[in-house]
């Protein structure tokens, strides 16, 4: 008997289990107004958004190259998809991927008989540089244009199909405004633009976060939205 008072005094007392503490609510997102540039393919992160959020409104606007770093300063888009260079200042920018030059040119020009075409192929060619160009190309040898440039790359490319001359554009430009009468071919050593999600340092709401981790390729269950 003593032995067995001195064990159960040796016993430690048992301890209160700590009790489970609740996950804080989240609080429901609000709806998202995204930006995108011409040629910009944000279909699948949307689509990704709708899914998740069905409750929260996400609005699609698009916008020009020229007006991308405005919209986002005046607060008319949440966040945008953007064409580098742009000003950073008081953005957070998340590049997402490269697109390669392409040449766009008739249908019946000669220039199509190669898969691919190098920068010393424009030479001799009238190069049509729309006012609204994002690559600012440099090709020894091409000859300008007798007219003004024309307002838009769909203007251009008007004017090629009517083989006038040849223009350069980013691929998903040339898809965007792609037309029977043109093709185009790649630009071996031709200027590549990047592509970008950007938004105001300042203004990154639970929305953006939850749009920045869909670009990121995080999950639903994630702990970060």
């Amino acid at each position: 008997m003593a032995r067995d008072r001195r064990s159960r005094a040796r016993t430690p007392a048992s301890r209160p289990r700590a009790r489970a503490v609740a996950p804080a609510p989240v609080a429901p997102l609000g709806p998202l107004v995204l930006g995108a540039i011409p040629g910009a393919t944000p279909g699948r992160w949307v689509e990704t958004w709708r899914e998740r959020t069905p409750s929260a409104p996400l609005d699609l606007r698009w916008i020009t190259v020229s007006a991308q770093r405005a919209a986002l300063d005046a607060g008319d888009v949440d966040a945008a998809i953007v064409r580098l260079p742009i000003e950073r200042a008081g953005l957070h920018v998340i590049p997402l991927y490269e697109e390669v030059a392409v040449v766009v040119a008739s249908a019946e020009s000669h220039l199509l008989a190669a898969d691919e075409l190098d920068v010393a192929d424009l030479a001799g060619e009238t190069l049509i540089v729309p006012a609204d160009d994002v690559l600012g190309i440099e090709a020894p040898g091409v000859l300008a244009p007798a007219f003004d440039p024309p307002a838009t790359t769909e203007d251009a490319v008007a004017l090629v199909a009517a083989g006038v001359g040849v223009t350069v554009v980013p691929m998903s430009l040339a898809r965007l405004h792609h037309r029977r009468d043109v093709d185009r071919r790649p630009l071996r050593g031709g200027p590549a633009s990047a592509v970008a999600l950007a938004w105001v340092a300042d203004r990154t709401t639970p929305e953006v976060e939850a749009f920045v981790g869909i670009v990121r390729g995080r999950t639903a269950n994630s702990s970060r939205r």
